[in-house]
């Protein structure tokens, strides 16, 4: 499925976000019901190859920029970094493509997590570093990942209009991203009042509920 990110300038979709989801019974069930069991039933690698050869073609034929995450597990996989260089070499529309590293946080080998970095660069992707702000606690592993785009964690971004703490933190990463030339996305928009806030705190794209439910049918 596929969820919408747009400019705070003008609401306009820039990109769509690539999510997977495990249709049942005519729903369509998040990972939070099916991801941990595929790894322990040795499926995460087969679904994760499927999620970006999807994207990979459905995309590339509508000429559509979209996002993809990775883990560091995915990272560091030599089958999967294989794989994704693979797609982006028959494709060709890495201009196109950007990698969302999440748990960035537990990174440990800096190298070979920079090296994919560099090697998907080479192919003009770009690199977000997704739920920035809770749980990471040191800023110079942002600086060193050179990441185009932070988006800031959900957590921060669905309390902001009422919690003057998440307002005050969420402003300071606007301002730390900028300064550093990084763009910064805000995910969980779910409703006006929350879209107002993070565009006058100087986010520069919004991604929620408010815009788009993730949905298969969404291009």
């Amino acid at each position: 499925v596929y969820q919408s990110i747009v400019s705070n300038i003008d609401k306009k979709v820039e990109k769509y976000e690539c999510l997977a989801r495990l249709r049942e019974d005519n729903k369509l069930l998040s990972p939070f019901y099916f991801l941990e069991l595929s790894k322990t039933n040795k499926q995460y690698l087969r679904i994760s190859k499927m999620i970006i050869r999807k994207s990979f073609d459905t995309l590339s034929k509508n000429r559509v920029p979209f996002s993809l995450n990775l883990t560091i597990e995915d990272i560091l996989n030599d089958n999967m970094k294989d794989f994704i260089y693979e797609m982006l070499e028959v494709y060709k529309i890495g201009e196109l493509i950007t990698f969302e590293i999440v748990e960035s946080e537990s990174i440990k080998n800096f190298n070979k997590v920079l090296a994919f970095i560099q090697k998907v660069k080479a192919y003009n992707c770009k690199i977000a570093i997704d739920d920035f702000g809770t749980g990471y606690s040191n800023f110079e592993y942002l600086i060193k990942l050179k990441a185009d785009y932070i988006k800031i964690d959900g957590s921060l971004i669905r309390n902001i209009t009422v919690d003057p703490i998440s307002e005050k933190v969420v402003k300071n990463l606007a301002l730390f991203a900028k300064d550093l030339g990084m763009k910064t996305i805000a995910e969980y928009v779910e409703n006006e009042s929350i879209f107002n806030k993070v565009k006058e705190l100087g986010i520069d794209y919004s991604q929620g509920y408010y815009f788009s439910e993730p949905n298969v049918n969404l291009l």
